[in-house]
Parts: structure tokens; sequence; C-alpha cells
């Protein structure tokens, strides 16, 4: 890795990783492994210090142009040593391993913790700008999605649909509960969670009681590796009659990506809730 002296250097503490890490100043050689926190990066004017991705960045950033040197859970440690970078992005959840055994061999490595809310999303913007010394235009940034946010719910239809989301990661099924970020998106597009009570994030399926909450509108996430068929799922289960909306990995439709694109996904959202309740 890149030398830097340690007068150009500011130590943080990393929780997640429970050590300590020291990054430059102002870091030259970002390696993001976070498509939420490689689009924020460039959404705050620092993505031409992004030398290094994940193969799901280039989702929600146009024409990125950083090699790409793994995906969530696997990476090549050979190309990000040729990288140099002088910091390397990570999160938390399945990812933890990840960022550990690379911080164990020497890399950079701040983990963000998984957001449990937009609070934590934007918390964790704020971080990142204190990490590139771009306090400024971070704090821009989760201005504007507030902003956002709230001119969404003000907006929303009365009385609320009453939505069960469920998300496909792969062939693992899980319901949205209240202790995600996603029940914070679906409240802003104007949707009450029926599971917004239960204090995790993503619930077991659990059929019996979705039925037993009387959804009036189902949003399935699905990804491209495990496409779902979303008429042949409702008929399966019996679902017949009720109206569902699709959401996938693109940038804008993504309801499991926290970048900034969030709020154009929360504006999406909004608008195919009304569609369908007209």
């Amino acid at each position: 890795m890149r030398k830097t002296p340690m007068s150009e250097q500011i130590r943080i503490y990393c929780y997640p990783l429970g050590s300590f890490i020291d990054v430059p100043e102002k870091p030259k050689r970002i390696v993001s492994l976070v498509s939420g926190l490689t689009e924020a990066l460039f959404e705050i004017g620092y993505g031409a210090q992004v030398v290094g991705v994940s193969s799901y960045c280039s989702r929600y950033v146009p024409n990125l142009s950083a090699p790409v040197v793994g995906d969530y859970l696997v990476v090549d440690e050979g190309q990000i040593k040729k990288l140099e970078p002088d910091l390397v992005l990570t999160t938390t959840g399945v990812q933890r391993g990840l960022g550990k055994k690379l911080s164990e061999h020497g890399f950079p490595i701040y983990a963000f913790p998984l957001p449990n809310s937009l609070h934590g999303v934007l918390e964790n913007v704020i971080t990142l700008g204190g990490l590139v010394d771009e306090m400024d235009s971070a704090r821009a940034l989760t201005q504007r999605w507030r902003r956002v946010f709230l001119d969404l719910a003000a907006g929303a239809p009365s009385p609320r649909p009453r939505v069960y989301a469920e998300c496909w990661f792969g062939k693992h099924v899980r319901m949205v509960g209240g202790f995600t970020f996603i029940n914070d998106l679906l409240e802003a597009a104007g949707c009450e969670n029926i599971f917004a009570n239960q204090r995790q994030g993503y619930l077991k399926l659990d059929l019996d009681e979705t039925r037993r909450r009387r959804p009036d509108l189902m949003i399935l996430f699905t990804e491209p590796e495990y496409p779902v068929d979303a008429n042949e799922l409702l008929q399966q289960r019996g679902w017949q009659g009720v109206p569902v909306i699709e959401s996938n990995v693109t940038r804008g439709v993504n309801l499991i990506h926290d970048g900034p694109s969030m709020m154009e996904t929360a504006a999406w959202l909004q608008r195919r809730v009304i569609a369908k309740r007209n």
C-alpha cells in the first residue's frame, strides 16, 4: 500500500472493526466495495479519487471507469494491492468478515455500519464526508435528501395504503420489517408498512401473518440472478387481485439500495403507488 507521511494523516477509530485506521487528510486512491458509498462519493464531487469498485457499483454511477476488484463478498486482493489504495470502504452485515480479513492483511479499511433507518444512511454520508474532507458537500447532500423525503411525505396519498414489501435476495426471501431504512423509504413514498412494528429489518416469510394484516398492495424486490414471476407467485399463494409493484436493481427503482438515488426510488415508488390506487 502507498505510504502517506504521518504529518498528512488522521487517525480514526472504526467501531465496526474495533480498530484505528490512519488515512490521509485527503485520500487520493479509494477502493469502494459498497455501491451506495461509491454513488455518494460521486455525488459529493469526490468520484475522481475512486480507483476500484465492486461489480455492483456501475449500476448507480453512469459511465463508471474504475476497475472492478470483486463483488460484495469476494475480491481479488492482488488487484486491490496493485491499485495502492489509501482508503478501502466496506460495510458490516455479511460483508463484515471481508472487511476484517482485508484489515488483517494490511489494507486501510473503514467499515460503515449497515443503516437501520434513513438517519443511519445520512449518518454514513456525513462520516464519508469526514473521511475525505468534504463535510460541506456531504451535509448539503443529506439536507437535500431530507427535503426530498419530507416533500414526498407531504404529498402522500390519503389514506395511506397498507403495503407488504417482500425482498428476494437470490433464493432467500424476506419480509421488510421496521428496523431498516427501507421502512423509511416506504413511508416517504406514502405507504404504511404492515410490518413496521417489528423490531427486525428483515423477517422470515410468514404468509399467514401477512394475510392476517390485510395489505392493500405488495411491493416485490428481486435480483436478476434469480428472477421471480410476480403473477405466478401471487397465483401460487392465492393472492390474485392484490396489486403488485415490482422493484429490481436498476437505479431509481431499487428498494434496497441506500445511495443517493434512493431519492429517485422514493419518488418513483410514490408515483406507482398513486397509479395503483387510481
